[in-house]
């Protein structure tokens, strides 16, 4: 007799909060992919229930910016663990609001989560030790945004 199983339906569970400090914007003007921008990343913090420690500075954020207005993300950076390991991390993820949503953000505005979606898939890449589990694990985040910082939930996908 042949048994078929139904494959797990996969939760969320939180693990940290990165808060990535930001410098202005590089503008790198409109390409035939899209409008270019380039955002440092000057340091932060990284805390939460599974991880502890700061953001490195000397990263930064690819930002592209389609036709249709949808930014892609691509950011590169170095978190540093409480114990001193160095954890590279690529985070893709989309920014997508309202053309005025996007003005008040690019005007400097605090404005709500809620009035866009800012979700990203962080991969990291971690020694052997005791945060190898990082690179054995999927994850998604949720992010909020502000002209001078972010803050990234990472969340296990279990």
């Amino acid at each position: 007799m042949d048994k078929t199983y139904a494959p797990i339906s996969p939760g969320l569970e939180f693990v940290f909060d990165i808060n990535a400090e930001i410098g202005q914007p590089l503008d790198g003007g409109p390409g035939r992919n899209g409008h270019r921008r380039i955002i440092p990343i000057l340091g932060g913090v990284v805390r939460g229930p599974r991880l502890n420690g700061r953001v490195l500075m000397g990263g930064a954020d690819y930002e592209l910016i389609r036709s249709d207005g949808c930014s892609v993300v691509t950011a590169h950076y170095t978190l540093e663990a409480d114990d001193g390991t160095p954890i590279y991390i690529r985070n893709q993820g989309l920014f997508i609001a309202p053309r005025e949503t996007v003005a008040r953000v690019d005007a400097g505005d605090l404005v709500s989560p809620d009035q866009y979606y800012f979700r990203a898939a962080p991969v990291f890449d971690a020694p052997i030790g005791p945060h190898c589990w990082l690179s054995d694990t999927l994850f998604v985040s949720s992010c909020a945004f502000k002209t001078t910082d972010v803050t990234i939930s990472v969340y296990k996908v279990t």
